[in-house]
Parts: C-alpha cells; structure tokens; sequence
C-alpha cells in the first residue's frame, strides 16, 4: 500500500494567517503553486487559500490584495489526508471533496501536500482518469 506520506511534495510551504492577500500570491507566483495552506500563529494548519480565491474573491471585486489578510479568505475547515493514510483513501478524499490537493498531516502537524499530478505521476492510467473525472464532476 503507497501511502500519502510517500508521494507527498515536503515540506509544505504555508502562508501566515496575518499575511496579505498579495503575499500569498507572491509565494504562489515563487513557488509555481496554485494552492497554499494557511498556518496560524501555533503553526497549525487553518486553511487554504488558492488563486482562484484570490483572482474571484480579491481581484474581480477590486479589493487591494496589499492590506487584506489572507485569513478573510480562508474558506472553512481544509479538507485533508493523513500522511499514512493510503493514496486509494486520499483519491476517495479528493473525489468526495471535488479537490486537487490536500494538505498531509502527521497528528496536528503539516507535514506536506499531495496533488492530483503527484497521484497521477504514481498510479495507473486508468486510476487517473477516473480520479480527474470525478474531481471535475460539479456536485449535485
């Protein structure tokens, strides 16, 4: 059994809940990340925030990224995958969840992400296709 802890990218980068919405877009911009989780001030994971939220939430309304606070656009509890838990169980998770990454934690801590290109890097071609239909499938 491959486990998440095994295809995982490590470390995770995160971005502080008190820094800006264009601090977040910079490290995404540096790191060629379209995601990033959001650790508080106890180094606990306390969200996500992608660039869709920032292009969606931030850009389209006209809000100045350089005085928001990445955490006004943290979007409820990140959904994520233990680091032994199996890939099967984290393809199960994305699919349910429709997302593409998953922070990976080991007890509280953030240990790494796991993306639908690192799943697909190791599983077969069939297990990708579905995975990929099924995370891009709208919920009903």
């Amino acid at each position: 059994m491959v486990s998440a802890r095994e295809l995982m990218t490590s470390p995770a980068q995160c971005v502080n809940e008190q820094d800006t919405i264009q601090n977040a877009a910079q490290l995404m911009r540096d790191l060629d990340v379209g995601m990033l989780p959001i650790c508080g001030t106890d180094d606990q994971l306390a969200g996500t925030i992608t660039d869709r939220d920032i292009v969606v939430n931030c850009v389209a309304n006209d809000i100045a990224g350089s005085t928001r606070k990445v955490s006004e656009y943290a979007q409820g509890k990140p959904v994520t995958i233990g680091a032994d838990d199996s890939v099967d169980e984290a393809i199960r998770t994305m699919q349910r969840h429709q997302v593409r990454r998953l922070p990976v934690i080991d007890g509280h801590k953030l240990v790494g992400m796991l993306a639908q290109a690192d799943v697909a890097r190791y599983y077969d071609t069939q297990g990708t296709g579905e995975l990929v239909s099924e995370v891009s499938e709208p919920n009903d």
